[in-house]
């Protein structure tokens, strides 16, 4: 009696898993440990999965800061969570982030089972800066790269664009921030592009996503506040725009008077964005399933 009450509560622990686990190590490249935390809820799943990329203009931030405003709403609505670290500058370029976003999303799939996720709805979510790479990564999606459903959070789609915006209109934006990036390696300079010439724009061109938006590609959300003083609220609506030219799905929410960072919409006008984002996502995810 007493080993069939035993057997039986290992199953059930077996079956209700729960996680809350810090610093787990996704990739190596080049010996270097790049690390994510992670959120998996109770029961036996599978469970819709979200995979979190910070911003900080590609030089700063954290995958236990930038992102904490998604972690309660998405664990309140079932997801489990996967929130990353990339490789940043000043060491590191470009390529190298949109390398870990990859490892990242492959790593979610082959640890599926042991995490009990439906790899049928798995999320790429980024703000600002990892809003960039989860663009990228969604306009550039491979068979073993391709998720379900992107949500980018006030991330540049338009480099090229932006930063002439930039340049010609300062006021309009908070230099004294995207200069310190600057200054780090990060911002523009991120992708080789250290001066706004012919061969500075071109690079930044090349890597713009709104120029890969592609039929089939995922559908996408975007969040954006109107009053961005670092990514102009116009590049979430052209994406769309250029979405919805080549027949693919694009939403937007929009944060009326929401600057740049979702942590500064904390006015109870500008909360319906989560509660409008996890409906979106449970909505288009079902849809995805099908």
């Amino acid at each position: 009696m007493r080993r069939s009450v035993l057997i039986l509560a290992l199953a059930c622990a077996a079956t209700l898993f729960a996680a809350d686990q810090k610093d787990v190590e996704y990739a190596r490249p080049a010996g270097k440990p790049v690390l994510l935390d992670l959120h998996v809820p109770d029961g036996p799943g599978p469970f819709p999965a979200a995979i979190l990329v910070h911003g900080g203009g590609f030089d700063e931030g954290s995958k236990s800061t930038n992102c904490r405003p998604l972690f309660e709403p998405l664990a309140d609505a079932g997801f489990a969570w996967f929130s990353i670290d990339y490789r940043m500058a000043p060491e590191f370029r470009f390529p190298q982030a949109i390398e870990d976003l990859s490892s990242a999303i492959r790593w979610v799939k082959a640890n599926a089972a042991k995490y009990h996720v439906d790899v049928s709805k798995i999320a790429i979510i980024g703000e600002s800066a990892g809003g960039f790479l989860v663009n990228y990564a969604g306009t550039h999606e491979t068979p073993d790269t391709k998720v379900a459903v992107v949500v980018d959070i006030y991330g540049p789609v338009d480099y090229a664009k932006l930063a002439l915006l930039r340049r010609d209109h300062p006021e309009r934006f908070n230099m004294a921030s995207i200069n310190r990036h600057m200054s780090n390696g990060g911002s523009i300079r991120f992708f080789g592009a250290d001066q706004l010439d012919e061969a500075g724009l071109a690079k930044l061109r090349a890597i713009s996503p709104i120029f890969a938006v592609h039929k089939g590609m995922p559908p996408f959300l975007c969040i954006h506040g109107t009053k961005d003083d670092q990514v102009a609220y116009e590049q979430s609506t052209e994406m769309c725009e250029a979405m919805h030219k080549v027949g693919a799905r694009c939403e937007v929410i929009v944060v009326e008077g929401g600057g740049h960072g979702m942590g500064g919409w904390r006015a109870s006008e500008m909360q319906h964005w989560k509660s409008e984002m996890i409906a979106w996502l449970e909505k288009t995810l079902k849809k995805a399933q099908k």
